[in-house]
């Protein structure tokens, strides 16, 4: 249901766009999330939004760098990523939620999952 793209190999201070696109039926009721998971790190909450954009979180630990957007056109949501650190580095994960208002921080209340698209930092 969820595909991700726009990962790679980038240098301290750079700026990425993820993007995932959701082909299932209920895109425009699902919250969507981003999540991230280094090596040897749990995953991690970074950014979420509601079914209707108006409602966003995003992660003490990337706000003010990262921001997060939805496009219901084109069932796709966006991680907008700017002045990239090294400790950034990781997989970064999709996922959607059904039947909720407010976009949750916890992975376990996400019903499905992208596979997950890489982004390096280097110093």
């Amino acid at each position: 249901h969820l595909v991700e793209s726009g990962g790679g190999l980038v240098q301290a201070g750079d700026s990425l766009r993820l993007s995932c696109v959701h082909s299932g039926s209920t895109f425009n009721t699902d919250a969507l999330g981003w999540f991230r998971q280094a090596p040897g790190k749990e995953r991690e909450f970074v950014a979420a939004v509601n079914w209707g954009g108006g409602a966003t979180q995003v992660a003490d630990s990337v706000k003010g760098r990262f921001s997060i957007s939805r496009d219901n056109a084109v069932n796709a949501v966006y991680l907008q990523m700017n002045s990239l650190k090294p400790e950034d580095t990781a997989v970064y994960y999709c996922a959607a939620s059904r039947g909720v208002a407010f976009p949750p921080l916890n992975p376990a209340l996400y019903n499905y999952w992208g596979q997950g698209t890489q982004v390096t930092v280097s110093s």
